[in-house]
């Protein structure tokens, strides 16, 4: 893996000496957000329309192709390569390749964020094909953490991944039912929820008053079904599989006195920061990653488990949760969006420096 290099404004000289940021224009790979866009796009956005030197625009087809703008940001590019139906897929896919075609003439530069190590599964192999083309384009790739492989021929700079503080901090909490387990967000295979609510049965009899909440909209009808009937053996778990909106996401995980993320695999989690957010501890897969997590916010917040949850693990880190002590809040102060939107900043003008410093276009 290459040595990481900061990200580190460039600004032309001006007369005299002095440092001119001339402005820049960045398109972001997301719409104009709706209710269920992920806040963390939405917080990023915003928190780049406060530096007085950027312009973020929302993407559209038209934008991309025939807006101007200095640098394309992209977070999840399977996205402009799939759709639910063939024609919807074969428009999308051309339109890709018109926009590669467009960004290598202008010679704007792409960005990347990598959220998540490896491309998803399912994809064919036009789509994979499309995807490594979008790679070779790539100026700059942007990581959460220093742990995240990086390809070995492109720059990167990580940016930590901010904080919900400001996000969830306008709906009311609710008070932590002693006891409870939670689980809040989307309900995917590999987050290992099914896990979580087996492992939560077989508490039954072992330690009074404990509940475990698990709310989110499963991703298959296999899942919804599935956690359905193990919820139906057990009155103390409760269920409410549906998306949930902000107000209802906050008193969710506001009501656990543990967060439990039973993932299969983790690499970056913005759920597990929307709960220290909410000044609630987790439970997680142990890896390097989170560790470094653990590190940052202070001790008590993170608590690990190995393989796959089991009601040993569950007791036993709701133990160590109320023996912690906890402060009134974690650390999150490497997290705050200025930081953020600074490093982004100077990662667009070293990505825009690369290719040459064009003007928009």
């Amino acid at each position: 893996m290459p040595e990481r290099s900061a990200a580190v404004d460039a600004h032309p000289a001006a007369e005299g000496g002095a440092a001119v940021a001339a402005a820049l224009r960045i398109l972001q790979s997301f719409p104009t957000p709706r209710p269920t866009t992920n806040p963390y796009l939405v917080m990023l956005a915003q928190a780049l329309r406060a530096e007085p030197d950027l312009e973020v625009l929302n993407f559209s087809w038209k934008t991309a192709l025939l807006g101007r703008y200095d640098v394309f940001h992209v977070h999840w590019p399977e996205i402009m390569v799939t759709g639910g139906t063939l024609p919807k897929r074969t428009v999308r896919q051309a339109l890709f390749l018109l926009l590669l075609a467009r960004l290598r003439l202008t010679r704007t530069p792409i960005v990347r964020t990598l959220h998540n190590i490896g491309l998803p599964d399912g994809l064919n192999r036009v789509e994979r094909v499309l995807l490594k083309l979008f790679e070779r384009r790539t100026a700059l790739v942007i990581t959460l953490n220093t742990l995240t492989p990086v390809p070995p021929t492109v720059p990167s700079a990580t940016i930590l991944h901010g904080h919900y503080r400001d996000w969830y901090g306008k709906y009311p909490q609710s008070g932590a039912v002693p006891g409870r387990f939670g689980y809040t967000g989307l309900i995917r295979r590999y987050k290992g929820v099914e896990a979580l609510a087996a492992a939560f049965l077989d508490t039954a009899g072992l330690e009074p008053g404990l509940s475990l909440l698990i709310g989110g909209s499963p991703s298959s009808d296999g899942l919804t079904e599935g956690l359905r009937e193990l919820g139906g053996r057990d009155g103390r778990m409760v269920l409410d599989l549906r998306f949930l909106p902000d107000a209802d996401f906050v008193t969710a995980i506001s009501s656990s006195e543990l967060v439990v993320f039973p993932y299969v695999f983790m690499h970056n989690s913005g759920g597990v920061l929307a709960a220290l957010s909410l000044g609630r501890p987790a439970l997680v897969p142990d890896n390097e990653v989170n560790r470094q997590l653990a590190a940052e916010v202070g001790p008590g917040w993170i608590h690990f488990f190995t393989g796959a949850p089991t009601a040993e693990v569950l007791l036993e880190a709701l133990r160590a949760v109320r023996a912690a002590g906890l402060p009134e809040a974690p650390d999150l102060s490497a997290r705050n969006w200025d930081h953020a939107a600074a490093d982004h900043r100077a990662a667009y003008r070293r990505a825009v420096d690369s290719l040459g410093g064009r003007p928009a276009r």
